[in-house]
């Protein structure tokens, strides 16, 4: 059931996508929507276009207009800069292999949406650090010397988590997770993953989640698998 708080956040529409030389679309996506109050768990092997999606999504590749809306706008009408710019606004990434800056802090890289977005630095309120630490805290993140330390010093669990509460500081309107939990043994993936289904919804963000791993399909408002979504 629909809540009356609910807002759509991702809308696609008629996607068709080709990699530049392909012979032919790697996605051919119909319909697919999303509300700020979902956590939707997108499965799939490898190689079947979930990475490629998320990449449209979040306007890292062009698509065509009208394909395409996050929180109202048309991803494939804004020009590559104006791309990068409503990417950090309104959207938050985790990558699988987590892209942290390497010789900065863990605080450090978590703030660092805030220093590239006013709306996000806004939105992480009064302070943003008191935020950062917040999320790090949460995360299991709490011990200063952690918090201080160079990303390329934590370990992969430490790192995973850094990458997540860089992509949720700030409120983005949608998270976009792409594999994140590969690297982790089987505790730790669904402790990470239960602090991430519950971060996104104490801020309100829609949490579109990829990965071939079934066994994390638990407690997602919706499962879907890549075939049921791209018509390739």
């Amino acid at each position: 059931m629909v809540s009356s708080s609910s807002k759509l956040v991702l809308r696609i529409s008629d996607l068709a996508y080709q990699w530049p030389g392909a012979a032919k679309p790697v996605l051919r996506v119909q319909d697919l929507g999303m509300t700020n109050e979902e956590r939707v768990f997108l499965r799939g092997a490898s190689g079947s276009g979930k990475s490629t999606l998320l990449a449209a999504i979040a306007g890292v590749v062009d698509v065509p207009a009208g394909s395409i809306a996050v929180a109202g706008t048309d991803v494939g009408q804004l020009k590559s800069g104006a791309r990068d710019r409503f990417r950090v606004d309104h959207v938050g990434l985790i990558f699988q292999m987590f892209n942290l800056i390497p010789w900065q802090s863990a605080l450090e890289n978590v703030l660092m949406p805030c220093r590239f977005s006013r709306r996000r630095r806004e939105r992480a309120g009064a302070d943003p650090k008191l935020s950062a630490l917040r999320l790090l805290d949460e995360l299991g993140l709490s011990d200063p010397t952690l918090v201080s330390a160079l990303a390329m010093s934590l370990s992969v669990g430490q790192q995973q988590r850094v990458a997540a509460a860089r992509a949720l500081i700030g409120a983005p309107d949608l998270i976009l997770a792409d594999e994140p939990t590969s690297a982790l043994d089987e505790d730790a993936k669904t402790s990470f993953l239960d602090l991430l289904k519950r971060e996104c919804a104490s801020v309100g963000s829609a949490l579109l989640f990829v990965s071939h791993d079934r066994s994390l399909e638990e407690g997602f408002d919706r499962v879907l698998d890549i075939t049921e979504v791209n018509k390739v």
